[in-house]
């Protein structure tokens, strides 16, 4: 009895690793080879109290990347995700010094504010046939321009509420960090609108081809500005929470985001040409890029290392995705 037990569990493995994307089932062996790396400089990287900590530093990367994902399926990209981080973080804590009802909006009022950087993005990308790098790399520019001018060029003064602490190092279910189960929540209601609504077909169906998606009777250009405004959402949750995390907001708080995130998409088996992708591979590869820079902080690589790494991993993905046969015709 115990052998057939063990047998039928055997087969139901295979079949999954049968049916797990190539890519996935890649990052998550670079996890496993990270861990051991990662023992060897360290006797406490495979503890689960730091691993936990691990885990709760890649939430933060974990909801921005959920946004650009979106974006990305599309075909398209958002690269004013460092300053949408910042103007999601800077304008909840400013919305904090306006008494009980600021406090009460703070996270609202910093994620409306996203949605109107993704609006912007949309608007341009859907309706004005401007280049997604084009335009949200401007849109980037404007928001840093606006953010300076409310600041005078100083750092921010004002600081989280507790809300936003709270979401960010409290713990509602104990041994488990909020931040962790706020993008356990934010990931599967991704997975269901990608997986069980017409906007998540729609966007999969625009990243394959556009032009058949527009012929099917999808309204293409509504899905690309709703995408956007996700994305942009998104990152400026994400900036509340970094917010939280720091007690304070900072200028440059959403620069480190920018490369990582695409990196950690593109990382999960997620085409950067559209079309193609999983949830799951995002959450891979967020995990994967967060354990790869908490060895290169032990190891102390300098920033400008970390950029060149995370630079030359997009490039090799892009590269092997532009030469699959699964790709666009």
């Amino acid at each position: 009895m115990n052998n057939l037990v063990r047998e039928h569990s055997v087969t139901r493995l295979f079949k999954f690793m049968h049916r797990l994307d190539p890519a996935i089932a890649t990052a998550f062996a670079c996890i496993f080879l990270l861990l051991i790396i990662g023992s060897f400089y360290s006797a406490s990287f495979l503890s689960p109290e730091y691993l936990l900590q691990q885990l709760k530093v890649a939430s933060f990367l974990g909801v921005i990347a959920t946004g650009m994902m979106i974006v990305v399926l599309l075909g398209q990209i958002d690269l004013s995700v460092p300053w949408s981080v910042a103007v999601g973080g800077m304008m909840a804590c400013a919305a904090a010094a306006y008494g009980p009802l600021g406090e009460t909006l703070a996270i609202p009022f910093g994620i409306a504010c996203g949605m109107a950087i993704g609006l912007a993005n949309g608007i341009g990308v859907a309706y004005l046939r401007i280049p997604s790098m084009i335009i949200t790399l401007a849109t980037n520019a404007v928001a840093q321009g606006l953010m300076v001018v409310y600041t005078g060029g100083f750092s921010p003064q004002d600081s989280a509420t507790f809300a936003m602490r709270y979401l960010a190092t409290g713990f509602l279910l104990p041994g488990l960090p909020n931040a962790v189960l706020i993008w356990a929540v934010v990931g599967a209601a991704t997975v269901f609108v990608l997986n069980r609504t017409t906007f998540g077909r729609s966007v999969y169906g625009i990243g394959n081809r556009e032009s058949a998606a527009y012929l099917s009777g999808i309204n293409t250009r509504r899905i690309v500005m709703m995408a956007f405004i996700a994305s942009g959402a998104l990152s400026a949750f994400g900036g509340a929470l970094l917010a939280g995390y720091a007690s304070k907001a900072a200028q440059s708080m959403g620069d480190p985001y920018l490369l990582p995130s695409i990196a950690a998409v593109v990382l999960g088996g997620t085409s950067i040409l559209g079309g193609k992708g999983s949830y799951l591979g995002t959450v891979a590869g967020v995990i994967l890029i967060t354990l790869l820079q908490s060895i290169l902080s032990v190891m102390q690589m300098p920033e400008a290392g970390r950029q060149i790494i995370y630079g030359v991993v997009i490039i090799a993905m892009l590269l092997l995705y532009g030469r699959s046969p699964a790709t666009r015709q």
